[in-house]
């Protein structure tokens, strides 16, 4: 046990949370560097910020995927329903 009162063990594994947090973190920056290219491109090219079809089969995969790994598929939905929110916000201020 460590000073604080807490088992070693419960210490090392937050600290790999920790860290895996910032991965997740590192990973969203890289995924909205592509998205801002994304966005550009469809303002050079007239295209809507929205891609509902594109959104829905995105979504619909990526719950499916989840549930290879036993993860709450409605979840992972939401979260990324909330990350393909704030990409089309950013695709409309490029316009």
């Amino acid at each position: 046990m460590m000073n604080s009162g807490i088992p070693e063990e419960l210490y090392v594994k937050r600290q790999q949370l920790d860290q895996l947090d910032l991965q997740i973190v590192d990973l969203l920056a890289k995924r909205f560097e592509i998205t801002k290219k994304v966005g550009e491109l469809k303002a050079v090219h007239s295209l809507e910020a929205l891609d509902a079809q594109r959104e829905t089969e995105k979504l619909s995969s990526l719950r499916e995927y989840s549930m290879k790994f036993g993860l709450n598929g409605s979840l992972i939905e939401s979260l990324f329903a909330l990350i393909m929110e704030e990409v089309v916000t950013n695709h409309r201020k490029l316009r």
